[in-house]
């Protein structure tokens, strides 16, 4: 599957934006504040961004919402539904730019679009490319059972199975070489 430099950058805000949600009620949420919002769409280098609010900050948090069950999906039907309602709501309008140095690509999100429809539509139509390219399964949540973090497996094989932001699998596989050796010496 060819994956294109600005669908890339949407797949890693998506991601990125799934998993600033609190994992349990004791978790801290990862965009607590409009400065935070501030930072997310600074790091992800998001052009057309006016002035962000209160306002966007919790439109951004319903649609993290949203994305969060896209992921959870059980099927590529079910995904295709939530998909076309997140990017039917935000008003998608298509339009070719190139700006900030950057080669041609497609802008889903309509001129001064709020930040939530910006990441709607742009986010929503990088996950619909997986759908449509019948790769929804790589759309995963890490299987580290104290971890529930979101990720594209973007592997050769489709065989990843934990985030790489906590190292969950070198911790798990860790775990069970101790227990192997625990359970020879005893």
């Amino acid at each position: 599957m060819l994956i294109t430099h600005d669908t890339r950058c949407s797949l890693d805000a998506v991601v990125d934006l799934v998993n600033t949600a609190p994992e349990d009620d004791t978790a801290p949420d990862g965009l607590p504040d409009v400065a935070a919002l501030h930072h997310f769409v600074r790091n992800h280098d998001m052009s057309g961004v006016g002035v962000l609010s209160e306002f966007d900050l919790s439109a951004v948090r319903r649609v993290r919402g949203r994305f969060a069950a896209i992921f959870a999906a059980p099927d590529a039907r079910a995904a295709a539904g939530m998909i076309n309602e997140l990017v039917a709501a935000a008003g998608t309008t298509p339009q070719l730019t190139d700006h900030d140095g950057y080669d041609w690509h497609v802008h889903y999100f309509a001129p001064g679009a709020s930040m939530a429809d910006h990441l709607a539509a742009d986010c929503g139509m990088a996950l619909a490319f997986f759908v449509v390219a019948g790769e929804q399964d790589r759309l995963r949540r890490c299987e580290a059972p104290d971890c529930r973090r979101a990720f594209v497996d973007l592997s050769r094989n489709r065989s990843r199975r934990y985030c790489d932001s906590r190292t969950c699998g070198n911790r798990l596989h860790v775990a069970a070489y101790r227990a192997r050796r625990k359970e020879s010496a005893g």
